[in-house]
């Protein structure tokens, strides 16, 4: 790898079929602080709807830290939401952030999440996705309900976050729906960089990392190539890792990495597996 081109290397994978593709062997990149890493449940999410506790505890036996709950968990019970505490407790597993649909972002909603992540114990309540939003002014809205929620939590110790998709890194109005909502925040309010969406979308993650210090405190390592799409498993597309470790470490405030994937040519389990293993190799972990 070190004595091909990025781009010589994607002309010669372009040639060859996916299923004689080696693996790849990362140079394992400099160690600073440990940072933790966990998953993105949605991204084994047709294992989660057949059996919630026995896929948490099948990726806890992989070796990942850290779960982040999705959507449904909103629709639970305080007292479901204590069993599934204990069990990430029993399993050494923490739950620092949960994924929220916009309509939990209201004075009415927020308190049933408030009550919910604090029984898992998750400090970062973050918005999965700001809905069908309209020009500038609409993105504005989104960072007035981020606002409302961050002074809400703030009492709490609790904060709030965004988790961005491609369409917030294209331009409308003149800017990117991430730079308004950047503004138009406290810098309390993490910015939850998925990976993948910004490459997708041809902008630079390291970029925008360093554009706004401290704020990146989590991040979806989500992959993303020309040619395989978010098919593609961590390490197989286009993101520069070694840059954006390098970066969210240094300048981003990072406080845990999650894994993601849409989909690949294996199972989801499968693919959660092999892009832990592919993440402990790029930063040395045993």
């Amino acid at each position: 790898m070190n004595n091909l081109s990025r781009r010589s290397f994607l002309a010669l994978a372009a040639a060859t079929p996916l299923a004689s593709l080696a693996p790849v062997e990362f140079p394992a990149l400099a160690k600073s602080r440990r940072v933790p890493v966990g998953i993105e449940l949605y991204s084994v999410r047709d294992q989660m709807d057949k059996d919630l506790f026995t896929t948490v505890r099948t990726i806890a036996k992989m070796g990942y830290e850290v779960v982040e709950f999705y959507g449904p968990y909103y629709g639970w019970t305080p007292e479901y939401a204590r069993q599934v505490r204990q069990l990430i407790d029993d399993l050494g597993l923490r739950c620092h952030s949960t994924h929220n649909g916009s309509n939990v972002f209201t004075p009415e909603s927020l308190p049933k999440a408030i009550e919910l992540n604090q029984i898992l114990g998750s400090k970062y309540v973050i918005m999965a996705s700001a809905g069908r939003v309209s020009g500038a002014d609409g993105w504005k809205g989104v960072a007035d309900r981020l606002t409302m929620a961050a002074e809400k939590l703030a009492p709490l110790k609790m904060k709030t976050g965004f988790h961005n998709h491609k369409s917030e890194f294209v331009t409308t109005d003149g800017m990117m729906p991430m730079q308004i909502i950047a503004a138009n925040t406290p810098s309390s309010v993490t910015l939850q960089l998925d990976v993948g969406t910004c490459v997708e979308a041809g902008k630079d993650p390291v970029a925008w990392i360093k554009a706004n210090k401290g704020r990146i405190t989590s991040m979806h390592c989500k992959e993303w190539g020309s040619r395989m799409g978010y098919q593609a498993l961590l390490g197989e597309g286009d993101a520069p890792w070694k840059e954006i470790f390098a970066a969210a470490e240094a300048v981003g405030g990072i406080e845990f990495y999650l894994i993601e994937q849409e989909g690949s040519r294996f199972t989801s389990i499968e693919t959660a597996e092999k892009c832990l293993a592919t993440y402990r190799q790029m930063r040395g972990i045993k």
